[in-house]
């Protein structure tokens, strides 16, 4: 029985052989696995994702993060003796500014100079955050910053995949739009751009929020009670038409069903912070455990996240501990595949 009053990071905690951990993605991308999971009674049923459809009802809501990943992940030299350096973009600050994470980090002082891609993008290093991050000021020699990072970044691939990326678009939802995120919204994988449209003609509808997703969502929690964890902080968008969606779909009996974690948050934190849904946007840090009471949800379509994570406490939230715990521990003996590229659960 879980205490909700001194949970433990251990509680979170499940065995998983390493050869679950997915490198690569299927092929098409809606062959993945699906595990339903009755809400519930926490009963399990297998199907794969193609079969979506048949857990879906006229009326019904999806509500997907069209937030796309940026490239992310650059490589260069330091300016004045070409050593070399790795960029991870964290967060714009500004035009052409940028919260990073570098290394190695003792060669990033402030005005420290670096170039990339042969030198058509260049960054000067204008401070040092408290956690070690920096702050860079970027310049570019011929187009925007976005095109040229487009030309030389790397997908920021989480540190679990160890297999190189063949074609970056696999870590992109079709329907991603707004660039902004440093890893992508994993459970919108598993659309196809077909599939989609075979949804919305059976009567359901699909609503749109971006959530840019942060490094902080790979980061551990590091506390031995939960709830001391601190979130990271994530920018959100609501718009006026999702907001529509949503009020009407309560209001006529159907179900919104969050496609992702990312679109999760972004639903009750809007709830949350002023009591209803409206168009909005803002910042959240938004910490969903077991307790939490869902304001918005009333599914979940969500992939096999790390033990011990944030992520695994938000489903733990809406499908209840013990079922939880139990579909991970069927997911294992199935031996579906884990993490961003892994299969999927619908949770309802």
């Amino acid at each position: 029985m879980l205490d909700l009053n001194n949970m433990k990071r251990s509680d979170f905690y499940y065995d998983l052989p390493q050869e679950l951990i997915a490198q690569t993605p299927v092929e098409p991308r809606n062959a993945s696995r699906l595990l339903k999971v009755d809400r519930q009674t926490g009963e399990c049923a297998h199907a794969h994702f193609y079969d979506l459809q048949k857990y879906l009802k006229p009326g019904d809501l999806l509500v997907v993060n069209d937030s796309r990943v940026l490239p992310a992940r650059i490589y260069g030299e330091k300016a004045d003796n070409g050593s070399f350096i790795e960029f991870l973009l964290v967060e714009q600050r500004e035009e052409n500014v940028w919260e990073i994470l570098c290394r190695p980090g003792k060669k990033a002082k402030v005005g420290t100079r670096f170039v990339f891609g042969g030198g058509i993008l260049s960054a000067v290093i204008t401070d040092v955050l408290e956690d070690g991050n920096r702050i860079a000021r970027f310049e570019c020699e011929k187009c925007s910053f976005f095109s040229t990072l487009d030309k030389i970044g790397q997908m920021p691939l989480p540190p679990y995949i160890t297999e190189k990326l063949k074609d970056k678009e696999r870590y992109q939802t079709v329907y991603s739009n707004e660039l902004g995120s440093s890893a992508a919204p994993t459970a919108g994988l598993h659309f196809t751009k077909e599939q989609m449209k075979e949804i919305e003609a059976m009567g359901v509808n699909i609503g749109y929020v971006t959530l840019h997703v942060g490094l902080g969502t790979f980061r551990p929690v590091k506390e031995d009670k939960v709830l001391d964890h601190k979130m990271h902080r994530e920018h959100y968008e609501l718009p006026k038409r999702t907001a529509d969606l949503i009020n009407q779909t309560k209001a006529n009996g159907g179900r919104v069903i969050a496609v992702g974690t990312t679109s999760c948050r972004t639903l009750e934190s809007v709830a949350t912070f002023f009591g209803e849904i409206k168009p909005c946007e803002g910042y959240t840090d938004i910490f969903i455990y077991p307790g939490y009471e869902f304001k918005v949800l009333d599914g979940l379509i969500t992939n096999f996240h790390l033990p011990e994570s944030t992520l695994i406490m938000l489903v733990s939230a809406f499908l209840g501990y013990d079922n939880t715990m139990n579909a991970y521990k069927t997911a294992v003996e199935e031996k579906y595949r884990f993490f961003s590229f892994g299969d999927s659960m619908f949770i309802s």
